[in-house]
């Protein structure tokens, strides 16, 4: 996020009324109840603070603070394997008088999952760190965060004003600093792609060899990629020899992170052009390429874009938009995952259906399995949907 709106928050302390910034990754409100709280306070105590809605601003140690998160995390995990053991008992008692299929089950169990994160990322935001207007911290031990906050959130006003921000969001900005610093390696490509604040990280990347191992089309002067993020298949497709690529994404950041890739590979050819979906002023595609969310589900922060389309709105509008900026001859690269399938959030004949309706054929389809962590994590409640994900390269062409 790049700080345009300005938001504060207010607070007492020591007889005294005071005002900062408020900065917050998803845009959470600034909050209304703020406690100090410091090394002395302990985890049962904030974390019943967190849970009841209050936030907390730490004085005193960083690294204390930040065992002090640790220790509330360690107890939502408590109340969560509480509360997932009652609602399994639950479910195994009612499935043994229950015709209810998997076409509800698992799209309930989907959205409790995603109501438990959620739940745990509004506990865990109320702790509070106070910055000066450089960006430093005056509680002790504190680390130098002023270049990953500013990159993270821009540059406040030069009028001595501190900012607050959660202490999982301060988290979140020294991440992507490590992450901007020591990149995604890319091993199909023998590269490393650098992400930077606010743009999604390609640490699943299985779908790389697909794109490589794709035959061309006869003509392949011009490419577009669509929703580029990092620019990580803008990348390929220079790789593979396309001249002409035209890179869009409508996230300013997602822009300035694919310029800092670009030019990181030696690839000035590649133009950059912020659009919702298509380049404007451009010549057809041979080929359009395109990595969507791959989640029917409303987003509840600016990062959830990445994996999260509400109503399946961003692939419509892709495969609705396609044929008009398509070349004679010309294919559409579409890279999908099934995991929405096996979640019963989208079928495959509703997914054939858009594919028509947009006047396209499927000409082949090239798939890959994912070997990622939450795929082999038998424990994960959508273990089951998981591990029978397949990624794909849909090649498509005008009927």
């Amino acid at each position: 996020m790049l700080l345009t709106e300005k938001k504060y928050v207010e607070w007492h302390e020591n007889d005294t009324s005071h005002l900062a910034r408020w900065l917050s990754a998803s845009d959470h409100p600034a909050p209304r109840r703020i406690v100090i709280v410091d090394d002395k306070t302990t985890a049962d105590e904030a974390y019943r603070l967190a849970c009841a809605g209050t936030s907390m601003l730490y004085r005193g140690d960083f690294h204390n603070a930040r065992q002090l998160l640790q220790a509330i995390t360690r107890r939502i995990e408590r109340t969560e394997n509480n509360s997932a053991k009652r609602k399994s008992r639950k479910a195994a008692n009612k499935a043994k008088n229950s015709t209810e299929s998997d076409s509800k089950t698992l799209p309930n169990l989907f959205h409790q999952q995603r109501q438990m994160t959620a739940q745990r990322s509004r506990i865990l935001s109320r702790l509070l760190l106070e910055l000066d207007a450089n960006y430093v911290s005056s509680l002790r031990r504190a680390p130098d965060m002023s270049n990953a906050c500013l990159a993270a959130f821009g540059p406040l006003d030069k009028e001595n004003q501190s900012c607050v921000l959660s202490f999982r969001d301060l988290q979140g900005a020294l991440g992507a600093a490590g992450w901007r610093e020591k990149g995604v390696v890319i091993k199909a490509l023998g590269l490393s792609i650098y992400p930077h604040y606010g743009v999604f990280a390609p640490t699943r990347h299985e779908y790389v060899p697909l794109l490589l191992d794709a035959p061309l089309p006869k003509a392949f002067d011009v490419a577009y990629d669509i929703g580029t993020g990092t620019g990580l298949l803008a990348i390929i497709l220079a790789k593979r020899g396309i001249k002409q690529i035209i890179a869009t994404d409508v996230n300013p950041r997602a822009l300035t992170c694919a310029q800092d890739n670009f030019e990181r590979q030696g690839l000035a050819h590649i133009q950059l052009q912020q659009a919702d979906l298509f380049p404007t002023d451009a010549p057809l595609a041979n080929l359009i390429v395109c990595n969507p969310p791959w989640l029917p589900a409303k987003p509840t922060s600016p990062l959830e874009y990445s994996v999260y389309d509400a109503n399946s709105a961003m692939l419509k509008g892709f495969l609705q938009g396609t044929k008009s900026h398509l070349a004679q001859q010309g294919e559409i690269w579409l890279i999908l995952s099934d995991l929405a399938e096996h979640l019963q959030l989208r079928s495959r004949d509703e997914l054939l259906g858009w594919i028509a309706d947009a006047g396209l054929t499927v000409k082949y389809r090239l798939d890959t399995q994912p070997k990622h962590g939450r795929s082999q994590d038998k424990s994960d409640p959508l273990y089951t949907a998981r591990s029978s994900e397949i990624t794909s390269l849909w090649c498509l062409q005008s009927v």
